[in-house]
């Protein structure tokens, strides 16, 4: 029987890229991928394969761009100021480097260019304009009620974050974003 919406799967997997290089696996994380089917949690086109797998089955798929991060945005390849960056010196092409947007959210910006006044970052995800491969094995499905749902989380706009508790009362406390007036926070990744 197909997975249905609102059941919860358990997966094996790995996800290559066109010449072989893995991008992301289960193995690597340490433990199986779970999430529910229709909670948007995944890419579109994977979890449109999982929907119609049975348990025990194992899977190979090929994903294009647009089944999975989509195609390369340009307006998100933006040129700021290197003072607003922190850690300038650390500053290198192809490092990412995590920006805290308003809202207290993260993301990863991966740095294009380097000039003297200005840097170029990239703010589309690493696999946007690839197509993906796949190797997948799933291996259980529950129903969405034999799982614990994501904790709730909210942030204000001075970057406080509200966490509901069972009661539904939430408690408060600072989102990280950096130091005050900057909205670049200093963590760099090779």
């Amino acid at each position: 029987m197909a997975v249905k919406d609102g059941e919860v799967v358990v997966i094996e997997y790995t996800g290559t890229l066109e010449d072989g290089t893995v991008f992301d696996s289960s193995e690597k994380h340490g433990k199986p991928l779970e999430f529910k089917i229709g909670g948007k949690q995944v890419i579109p086109g994977f979890e449109n394969a999982i929907k119609t797998m049975k348990k025990g089955e194992e899977k190979n798929i090929k994903l294009k761009s647009a089944e999975a991060y989509g195609d390369p945005n340009p307006q998100l390849i933006k040129e700021i100021p290197r003072k607003q960056i922190p850690d300038q010196e650390k500053m290198q092409v192809g490092m990412v480097m995590i920006i805290s947007l308003p809202n207290g959210m993260q993301i990863p910006a991966r740095i294009t260019e380097v000039k003297e006044e200005t840097v170029t970052i990239d703010l589309n995800h690493p696999l946007a304009g690839k197509t993906l491969l796949f190797k997948i094995k799933l291996l259980d499905v529950k129903s969405g009620k034999d799982v614990c749902e994501p904790e709730n989380k909210t942030t204000d706009k001075k970057g406080n974050t509200e966490k509901a508790d069972k009661s539904g009362k939430g408690k408060k406390g600072k989102a990280s974003t950096g130091k005050k007036g900057d909205s670049l926070e200093s963590q760099f990744e090779k």
